[in-house]
């Protein structure tokens, strides 16, 4: 089963502009999937087709195999969101800010505490709001998402905008919930190095096609298939005729570099390893193509299309 599934989900503001074009997620149970894309891919809108702040007119969105348009309201009570800012009253503490959320939920004061011990946020639970960090203030916003105790988290790029330390507590958080709490997470971001860190599976959508689906293995395994390497050698020209005894395809790039081709990542260990052994004096090593390059030939051949 599906932790989240649409079929065919399209969504247009006009007639004209098609924000969501025809896409079928599949998002395992206990996942952590990235849903990657530019700005203005189409991540926000699916978003909130995803949890009915708009409405895609058809039944073709799926929550843990319930059909999202059926099983209202009650589908919601496994699923946390946070889109885009989360909304906070700054001139109240954190726990008040948790306390309004939890006393409409009917949820008591021991599951506050132990949100707020999850994010991070214990120490800061009497302190006002408007005295956070961006970085707090985005971990407070999971807090109010994990309240119900959710079987799903939505979460509407929440690095964005974050300092390099923000950043990084919010990728450990995720992996936590993810691995130690057992949530399912979905989680967009355009942020590829990210999502590489943090997520199992991948989404890539652009102008609002999905362009790959599939997991960060099978990413990597597709970006890396094939490729070049280029290794920084002191005096390479000396060096290159021994080489060639095993690598016959090598090249001369400059004075002090040769590039290798290489169909599989591995490989470049495989020829660092070589060299080592013939005592050949490697300075450094490129990897030409990788993800970054497999991303934006995906973004460059959907806009050519």
């Amino acid at each position: 089963m599906f932790a989240i599934e649409t079929k065919e989900l399209s969504y247009s503001f006009s007639r004209s502009n098609k924000v969501v074009n025809n896409l079928s997620l599949q998002v395992p149970e206990k996942s952590i999937y990235g849903f990657l894309g530019p700005n203005g891919a189409g991540k926000t809108t699916t978003i909130r087709l995803l949890t009915s702040m708009l409405l895609s007119g058809q039944n073709n969105i799926f929550l843990f195999g319930e059909s999202l348009k059926n099983s209202q309201p009650q589908i919601f009570k496994n699923i946390g969101t946070l889109i885009e800012t989360p909304s906070l009253y700054l001139h109240l503490t954190a726990f008040e800010n948790l306390r309004v959320i939890a006393l409409l939920r009917n949820i008591g004061n021991d599951r506050i505490d132990e949100v707020l011990s999850i994010v991070g946020l214990s120490q800061a639970a009497k302190r006002k709001v408007k005295e956070f960090s961006l970085g707090m203030k985005q971990r407070l916003g999971i807090a109010m998402a994990l309240l119900p105790d959710p079987k799903l988290l939505i979460l509407d790029e929440p690095a964005n905008g974050l300092d390099p330390q923000g950043i990084i507590e919010i990728r450990q958080l995720l992996i936590r919930l993810n691995q130690e709490l057992g949530k399912t997470i979905f989680v967009s971001s355009h942020l590829l190095g990210e999502i590489e860190k943090t997520c199992t599976h991948i989404g890539v959508i652009h102008k609002g096609i999905l362009r790959y689906q599939g997991t960060l293995e099978e990413m990597k395994r597709s970006a890396f298939s094939s490729g070049e390497v280029i290794f920084k050698i002191s005096n390479a020209a000396e060096w290159l005729q021994l080489i060639q005894q095993d690598y016959p395809i090598v090249k001369q790039l400059s004075q002090d570099e040769l590039v290798f081709s290489f169909a599989d990542q591995n490989e470049v260990t495989n020829i660092n390893r070589a060299l080592v052994m013939k005592d050949v004096p490697v300075k450094a090593i490129n990897v030409r193509g990788g993800l970054e390059e497999w991303f934006l030939q995906i973004i460059e051949n959907n806009s050519k299309a």
